[in-house]
C-alpha cells in the first residue's frame, strides 16, 4: 500500500508541510478524523473543538477538509474563522452559549503556516489547553498509516462563534489604563493576521500609532512575515528613524513578536528581563539560548529556570511550575501573570506599552547590562537522521581533553550542549523542526566569541567526517 501521508509533516511542535504536495485535502481529512477520535477517547465525551485559520490562500481549503474529518469522528466544530493564533487559544478558555447550554471548548486547532514560506500550511493543536506535540504527533501518524482507506465525505457542518469580539473587549478592559496614552509607536503586521483584531483595540484605546502592511494578504506582497529575519524589519526601521522610538512586528499568525527601538532589536530574553521588573518575586522560565547577562540580572529579584527551546516546551513548563512568565529568544512570550499562559504577540504588545506607561525607559534599562558580544543563531545543514547523533558524538568528544580547545568550566545538557567557558559560552543543539544543527556564541568580546566559534565548528566538522566515513 502506498502511504497517502508523509511522516515528515509531523514535526516536533505541530503538523506542517507544503500544501498540495505534503499536505493535501485528502490527508487533511485523515489527520482530522483520527485526531478527532483521539480527542474523543482522551476526554471520554463528545468534544467541542475551536477551529480558526490564518490568511494563507489555501487555509479555507484546509479548513473545509479538516472539519469534514472532525465531523465524521463525531466532534463538534466551533468555527472562529480568520483569526490570530492568540485569539484561537483565547477562545479555548472562554464559555459560549451553544444549543441553549453553556460550554467551554475542549480543544483547539489553528490552521497556520506561521512564519514559513507562503506555500506551507499546517495545524497547531491543543487539548484541554495543553499543546499536543512531540511523541503524541508521532503516535497520531502511526495510527493514521494503519488504516488509510477510509472514505471521508465533505461535511461543512459547524457552529459559528464570535471569539474576536470577546478578545477585543477583554483587551480593552485589561488595558483600560492605557487609554489616550500618547507615546508614539509603529506596527508592522506583515500582511499576516495580527490586524484581524489589533487596530480595533488600538483605536478604541485611542493610542498614537502608525501602521504598516495592515491588510491580511496570503501572498505577503510587502515582505515575508518572519520578524526574526532582519531584512523583514527594514520598513519598520525606516519609520523609527524619524517618527518614533518604538516599533512592533509580527509573524504570520501573530504568536511571535519583534520589539524595536532606534537603538535595540529587543529579543525575547531582553523582554523577559524588562517584564520581570513589573512583577514581585517572579518565577521566569528562559531557554538555553538566553544571554548569561540576562539570567544574572534577573536572578537578582527573580527565580529563573533554564529550559529547552521550543514554544510547546515553554508553555508546558510554565503550567507545570505555575511560573509568571516564559519567553523564547525568537519572540514567543507567555504570560501567566494576569493572562492565560499561552504565546500571544498582540497581548505582549500591550504589556510593552505598559512598561512605557509605568515610566520604564527600555533603552536605558538595556544600556545598564554588561556589554557582551552575542551571535545570532548559526545554522549548519545536516541530514535529518544524523543531527541528534552528531550532538551525542560531540558530547563524547568533549569528555576528553581536546588539543587547542578552550578550557571548559561545565556543560549544561538541557537542550543540546551549552558549553560554559571562562569568558562566555557556546550552544550546540539539533533543531527540532529542520535538518539543522544550531549554534550560538557569547563572550566578553567579539574576538573571544569567534575563538569559541572556530573551536566548536572544528569539532562539529570532525564528527561529521567520522560519521561520513562510517556511512561510506
Amino acid at each position: 500500500m502506498i502511504n497517502k501521508i508523509d511522516k515528515t509533516i509531523f514535526r516536533q511542535y505541530d503538523i506542517r508541510g507544503i500544501v498540495n504536495k505534503e499536505l493535501t485535502d485528502e490527508n487533511t481529512k485523515l489527520i482530522a478524523y483520527y485526531l478527532g477520535l483521539t480527542i474523543k477517547e482522551k476526554l471520554k465525551k463528545t468534544p467541542y473543538i475551536v477551529v480558526g485559520y490564518d490568511v494563507r490562500t489555501h487555509s479555507t481549503m484546509l479548513f473545509n477538509a479538516l472539519i469534514s474529518g472532525l465531523n465524521l469522528s463525531g466532534c463538534k466544530v466551533l468555527n472562529i474563522e480568520l483569526v490570530a493564533t492568540g485569539v484561537n487559544y483565547f477562545a479555548s478558555y472562554q464559555e459560549f452559549v451553544i444549543e441553549n447550554k453553556t460550554i467551554k471548548p475542549d480543544a483547539s486547532i489553528m490552521i497556520t503556516g506561521s512564519h514559513n514560506a507562503k506555500n506551507y500550511n499546517g495545524f497547531k493543536i491543543t487539548i484541554n489547553n495543553e499543546p499536543y506535540f512531540g511523541d503524541e504527533l508521532i503516535e497520531l501518524y502511526e495510527r493514521i498509516i494503519k488504516t488509510q482507506e477510509i472514505e471521508i465525505p465533505d461535511n461543512q457542518d459547524f457552529i459559528k462563534i464570535d471569539a474576536k469580539t470577546l478578545y477585543i473587549d477583554y483587551m480593552i478592559n485589561q488595558f483600560a489604563h492605557l487609554k489616550d496614552f500618547k507615546v508614539p509607536f509603529a506596527i508592522d503586521c506583515g500582511n499576516g493576521v495580527a490586524n484581524t483584531v489589533l487596530c480595533d483595540i488600538l483605536d478604541k484605546l485611542n493610542l498614537n500609532y502608525q501602521g504598516l502592511h495592515l491588510e491580511p494578504d496570503g501572498e505577503f506582497p510587502n515582505h515575508h512575515p518572519d520578524p526574526t529575519n532582519e531584512k523583514n524589519l527594514e520598513d519598520l526601521k525606516t519609520l523609527l528613524i524619524n517618527d518614533c522610538n518604538l516599533g512592533f512586528a509580527y509573524d504570520g499568525d501573530a504568536d511571535r513578536i519583534a520589539v524595536l527601538t532606534q537603538k535595540y532589536n529587543i529579543k525575547g530574553d531582553m523582554l523577559a528581563l524588562l517584564f520581570s521588573k513589573t512583577m514581585k518575586n517572579p518565577i521566569i522560565i528562559g531557554e538555553v539560548s538566553y544571554s548569561q547577562n540576562i539570567f544574572d540580572e534577573m536572578n537578582q529579584n527573580s527565580q529563573t529556570i533554564m529550559d529547552k527551546t521550543g514554544y510547546s516546551n515553554l508553555r508546558l513548563k510554565l503550567k507545570e511550575l505555575n511560573a509568571d512568565l516564559a519567553a523564547e529568544v525568537s519572540g514567543h512570550i507567555f504570560f501567566n501573570d494576569r493572562y492565560y499562559g499561552f504565546d500571544d504577540a498582540i497581548y505582549a504588545t500591550f504589556r510593552v506599552l505598559e512598561l512605557l506607561y509605568l515610566g520604564i525607559n527600555l533603552d536605558e534599562q538595556l544600556d545598564k547590562l554588561p556589554k557582551v558580544y552575542t551571535s545570532e543563531n548559526i545554522e549548519i545543514e545536516v541530514s535529518e537522521n544524523k543531527k541528534f547523533l552528531i550532538i551525542e558524538k560531540i558530547e563524547n568528544k568533549l569528555t576528553q581533553i581536546q588539543r587547542g580547545f578552550p578550557i571548559i568550566k561545565d556543560i549544561l545538557k538541557i537542550d543540546g550542549l551549552r558549553i560554559n567557558f571562562e569568558y562566555g559560552w557556546a550552544l550546540i543543539r539539533a533543531s527540532n523542526t529542520n535538518a539543522l544543527i544550531m549554534t550560538k556564541y557569547e563572550a566578553t568580546s567579539h574576538a573571544t566569541a569567534m575563538t569559541y566559534k572556530k573551536a566548536v565548528e572544528n569539532i562539529i566538522q570532525e564528527v561529521r567526517n567520522e560519521l561520513n566515513c562510517i556511512t561510506n
